[in-house]
């Protein structure tokens, strides 16, 4: 099977999926846009319901004024880590689209979409030598006037990205917590022929 210091799968599959995982310990390394752009290019090749790719990405690498502008729309326990990041990005779904006849009607996969297209930029970062952290812990509303979001979309999360510092250098109540976290077996999410979950 495949395994990791701290993860073993149950199944065969690629390393790349255990080997990737969300830290917190960034170092204040800069990160250049053609890396950055890299990772948004594996995003763009997401699969998308109709190929309406409803995902947007606003970004500010570090060392830039919009930087602390996006630091300041997530929740006060994130920033104390995330600030150390290369690049901060708020990702947003489109969530209605125009019918032929004008009519603005509601995208049913435009979260499963874009959390395709997120995952495929944390999978090209994680292979790239870089780590991702995905965080539920923003503002919302916060994000949709700071970053001057249109109607029909919504913020769905922040993403960190950085380089991995020592665990030393985060919070002691974070500091413990610094390790790939373990997930679920299959039996518990994937179900033959019905729902037999919680």
């Amino acid at each position: 099977m495949t395994a990791t210091d701290n993860r073993k799968a149950d199944h065969p599959i690629d390393a790349m999926f255990i080997e990737r995982w969300s830290p917190r310990a960034f170092t204040n390394e800069e990160i250049d846009e053609k890396t950055l752009l890299s990772f948004f290019e594996a995003a763009r090749w997401a699969p998308s319901a109709s190929n309406r790719q409803p995902w947007r990405f606003v970004y500010a690498r570090r060392g830039t004024d919009r930087f602390p502008v996006l630091l300041e729309t997530l929740d006060e326990g994130n920033q104390r880590w995330a600030k150390n990041a290369a690049a901060l990005l708020i990702v947003i779904s489109r969530t209605h689209n125009a019918a032929q006849n004008g009519e603005m009607r509601h995208a049913y996969t435009h979260a499963f979409d874009t959390g395709a297209a997120w995952y495929s930029l944390a999978l090209q970062a994680s292979l790239a030598g870089w780590h991702t952290h995905g965080m539920a812990g923003i503002d919302r509303d916060k994000a949709m006037h700071a970053l001057n979001v249109p109607e029909h979309y919504r913020v769905e999360a922040a993403v960190a990205i950085g380089r991995l510092a020592d665990s030393s250098t985060l919070p002691d109540d974070l500091r413990a917590r610094e390790i790939p976290s373990q997930r679920k077996p299959v039996g518990e999410f994937a179900f033959e022929g019905q729902f037999k979950g919680e």
